[in-house]
């Protein structure tokens, strides 16, 4: 065993020095002795566990340490000959690219500055929102199912036990993804602090206790991520308004709820509010899924109504104002009054406090990191991934792009092709999109020719008694080779990832339709579009090759 003398600073009394040294000997191989008064940890070790790793302990425990020997000084992450990487953020970008560099041999440290690790997806986002959109959606069914001789009735809704169970989960996988996961991977150390650059190389971490340290690192990922932008309307500041953060944790089922939005998060969110027995408003700055194909938009729009909402579109509020015990929205349709107001109206990158300047890293107008196909940013060494750059803000893109920028640190070259990725919008029927629209193929110079399939000629849908939506195949019109697939139906995102696989391997609609599909199933829809560009689907029978 070697044994080496750390020099310790911050610990106040024997205690602290008792909880250095249990964190140090939970280490493998290694018998640390602590001292308060000599401000000293005496270490003894087998090798296995790396010179940095017993600094990264002392610092996660709330401390300061470095080598007693001047000289020998040594940052987070440093190995002789290893390579330093510094991540800022813990959620799915910055654990994807942890691992992979882990994975390299690199030695990684990642910086939080929140309360909890693991990022938008699975605390506020993904798992939590889906959670209670099904448990919407079951509520719906209760009262709205289109089958005879299955009695319809209200059900009784506890929303605080909807939480419960909600969180519950949010919880579980929040361990299992990531805590379990820092626990599993020895190279990967998790520093509790806010990150920002003092330099191209160089990170000030503030502690939680006012503290700061500075870190060096041959490579640098920002996966900070992103939070609710909030618009500038006069008087919403200072309302004790909504975003989709509180309204998730809720326990109160609003009587009436405005929400202000159009896009994913306030039509997901909208619609289980909705369901779950709300009187809901919805106020948009133009039609819902705006970058869409508008078909979706409007057929979307006319199923809200249905089901009972309150949609206003190319509207926003003049103003808004809260008389301490309902909002008040001041619009051009009159007044709205509402329990709880909503504000989802998109999501502004998290990178205003990390100094970027100093670092001398581009943004763009809204301050998302500017970034290459390989997430470079305009610093060779310093690499970005997530909500807080100009990709799609997608957990899935987030996390593909933190890999493959994990490859590129250490080494190797891979790219992000995002020109099949599909898109996903939770509402009831689904909006599932990949590739081109027929406005974004005629912006690049290309001719189409496009089929929309109304699902009354599924099979499947017409058994579920549920026959909502379309789905719209373009192609390009010399050779029929598919570009582009939007799909408003039940279930949707089960259906897309089919079309997203034809784009890539560019297929034809011929080839699709020539392509076996089981039966009953929605994805069948896409064949039987598909067939429309030659024949009249209405004339076939059933399973019709």
């Amino acid at each position: 065993m070697s044994a080496i003398t750390l020099h310790i600073t911050g610990m106040t009394c024997g205690h602290c020095a008792q909880g250095v040294e249990q964190a140090l000997n939970a280490l493998p191989g290694v018998k640390a002795e602590v001292s308060h008064e000599a401000a000293t940890a005496r270490v003894e070790t087998t090798g296995a566990t790396p010179t940095n790793r017993l600094l990264a302990t002392v610092v996660a425990a709330g401390y300061q340490a470095n080598l007693s020997n001047e000289q020998d000084r040594t940052s987070v992450g440093d190995t002789a000959g290893g390579l330093r990487v510094a991540i800022i953020g813990s959620g799915s970008a910055a654990f994807a690219a942890a691992i992979r560099a882990a994975d390299a041999g690199a030695q990684v440290t990642l910086f939080e500055g929140g309360d909890v690790i693991g990022g938008t997806c699975v605390n506020v986002g993904c798992v939590p929102s889906k959670i209670m959109i099904r448990g919407a959606h079951i509520a719906h069914l209760q009262a709205h199912h289109a089958f005879d001789g299955i009695a319809l009735h209200q059900p009784a809704i506890d929303r605080g036990a909807l939480v419960r169970q909600q969180q519950a989960r949010v919880e579980e996988l929040r361990q299992a993804k990531y805590q379990d996961v820092l626990e599993n991977y020895p190279g990967i150390h998790l520093i509790r602090g806010w990150a920002r650059f003092a330099d191209p190389h160089t990170l000030t971490v503030t502690r939680p206790d006012g503290s700061e340290n500075s870190f060096a690192a041959d490579r640098i990922l920002i996966a900070s991520g992103a939070r609710p932008a909030i618009p500038d309307i006069p008087g919403l500041r200072d309302t004790p308004y909504w975003t989709s953060t509180e309204a998730l944790v809720a326990e109160e089922i609003p009587k009436r709820l405005a929400v202000i939005g159009g896009s994913v998060v306030a039509l997901e969110l909208a619609q289980a509010f909705l369901r779950l027995g709300s009187e809901v408003t919805i106020l948009a700055r133009s039609t819902f899924l705006s970058k869409e194909d508008p078909e979706i938009g409007k057929a979307l729009a006319g199923i809200f109504e249905e089901e009972g909402a309150q949609v206003l579109l190319h509207n926003l509020p003049d103003a808004i104002a809260h008389d301490g015990k309902a909002f008040i929205l001041t619009t051009r349709h009159g007044e709205i009054r509402a329990d709880r107001l909503l504000v989802a109206t998109g999501r502004q990158p998290n990178t205003d406090r990390l100094a970027l300047d100093k670092a001398g890293i581009d943004t763009r107008g809204n301050g998302a990191i500017a970034i290459d196909e390989r997430m470079r940013t305009s610093m060779e060494h310093i690499f970005a991934a997530g909500d807080c750059t100009d990709q799609p803000q997608f957990v899935y893109v987030a996390a593909a792009a933190g890999t493959r920028a994990a490859v590129n640190m250490t080494g190797g070259e891979a790219a992000l092709d995002l020109t099949t990725m599909p898109e996903v919008v939770f509402t009831d029927p689904q909006v599932a999109t990949v590739g081109l629209s027929e406005d974004r193929a005629r912006a690049q110079g290309i001719e189409t020719e496009s089929r929309t399939l109304p699902l009354e000629h599924v099979p499947r849908a017409l058994a579920n008694f549920d026959t909502r939506g379309f789905i719209k195949l373009v192609a390009a019109r010399d050779d029929g080779r598919i570009l582009g697939c939007q799909v408003l139906a039940a279930e949707g995102g089960e259906i897309i990832q089919t079309a997203a696989l034809a784009i890539r391997n560019r297929m034809t609609v011929q080839e699709l339709a020539d392509q076996l599909f089981p039966y009953l199933t929605m994805v069948e829809g896409l064949k039987l579009c598909a067939q429309t560009f030659t024949r009249d689907v209405k004339q076939l029978s059933c399973c019709a090759g």
